[in-house]
């Protein structure tokens, strides 16, 4: 069986140009040698910092290597605390966990400021930066709900009053454009999975100027602030991931823009009392979705028995099911968060695949009904 992936947002495929572009850099010199081996494999990370530098506008020289999102999330956030010693720091009840967990885990030495959204999921334009708040970090876009966030309009107030401004942009980049001095931030991150570049690379945008602590020691790599020997084949593929996905931008938003029209006009047809969770700024892959009286995991279970992966709206850990922190910060009950999944598209989506799903969706829904009726 030909099986179904829309689950894009937590990973997307390897691009089979990706893998080909890294098979030369699995056994390769150390980037820190001056040997023909290691000058070649400097040569290849320079050139992967050029294309991730172009992928949101920023110089090469602004972009450190990380071993992915969660890390350079933490490099962001508490490298700057160390740097500056911040004391009031602003972020969002929507942030993803490597964000949010790292404050909480130094809540007794900072005062957290954490803003609420609005019931569609999106910050407002016009969230207050408290006085004295060293460190904003809004993201960019959302993971479940695609909610595209006004980091622009805070990040201008945040940094005019002298705040540091960190966005999470891993849900953004490849999918909508993404600039730097746009966004007026000082921080940014990025990860390659989820652009169909490989898991375990990232990138951490740090402004010329900024003023960060490394998170650990050992050596002089990527600017003093990654001590650790480079994942050459890794950073290679960040670096095509984010090329393809300049080269490719326009084209995968207008496939993603027909396959989220399709999808949402066929579930309302077919599920007609169906909640549809994606604000109107959203991401143009992402479907966040509601189904009254079944749960979203035994959806997702159902789905995934006939060949169709997506997501729930809930984040499990360690055997314990709790309801999306998002949603419930957007104001829905934990019945209704337990109720909802979340489909996503990557670039190799079409639509047949979007045509199957909500058509086995449909099925799986109305059985699970008949079963509790």
């Amino acid at each position: 069986m030909q099986r179904i992936y829309l689950d894009a947002n937590a990973t997307t495929p390897l691009d089979p140009r990706v893998r080909d572009a890294m098979a030369p850099w699995v056994d390769c010199g150390n980037a820190s040698s001056l040997h023909a081996e290691g000058r070649a494999a400097r040569d290849a990370i320079d050139r992967a910092r050029d294309r991730v530098a172009a992928l949101i506008g920023a110089q090469p020289r602004e972009i450190v290597f990380t071993s992915g999102a969660t890390e350079a999330n933490a490099l962001a956030l508490l490298g700057t605390l160390a740097a500056r010693r911040c004391g009031r720091v602003l972020t969002s009840a929507v942030e993803h966990p490597s964000v949010l967990r790292t404050l909480e885990a130094i809540r007794g030495r900072i005062d957290l400021v954490v803003a609420p959204v609005r019931a569609d999921g999106c910050l407002s334009p016009d969230t207050e930066v408290p006085p004295d708040t060293g460190l904003v970090s809004i993201m960019r876009a959302n993971n479940e709900t695609g909610a595209i966030m006004p980091v622009k309009e805070i990040a201008t107030r945040a940094r005019a009053a002298g705040a540091v401004v960190h966005t999470d942009a891993v849900q953004a980049c490849g999918k909508i454009p993404v600039d730097v001095e746009d966004l007026a931030v000082d921080l940014l991150t990025v990860s390659a999975h989820k652009m169909h570049g490989p898991k375990g690379a990232g990138a951490l945008y740090v402004r010329r100027g900024a003023r960060l602590d490394p998170l650990f020691f050992g050596g002089e790599h990527e600017r003093g602030l990654r001590a650790g020997t480079e994942n050459v084949a890794a950073i290679v593929g960040l670096g095509v991931a984010a090329e393809r996905a300049v080269e490719e931008g326009e084209a995968r938003r207008a496939l993603w823009s027909r396959l989220y029209g399709l999808c949402v006009a066929e579930l309302r047809a077919t599920l007609p009392d169906v909640t549809i969770h994606t604000p109107e700024t959203t991401l143009p892959n992402t479907i966040c979705l509601t189904f009254p009286g079944v749960e979203g995991e035994a959806v997702l279970l159902g789905l995934d028995l006939e060949g169709i992966a997506v997501a729930t709206g809930s984040a499990c850990s360690s055997g314990a099911a709790e309801p999306s922190h998002v949603l419930r910060a957007m104001g829905l009950t934990r019945e209704e968060a337990e109720r909802s999944i979340r489909i996503s598209f990557h670039a190799q989506s079409c639509e047949p695949d979007v045509a199957a799903c909500v058509t086995t969706l449909s099925r799986v829904v109305k059985r699970l009904r008949a079963l509790h009726a």
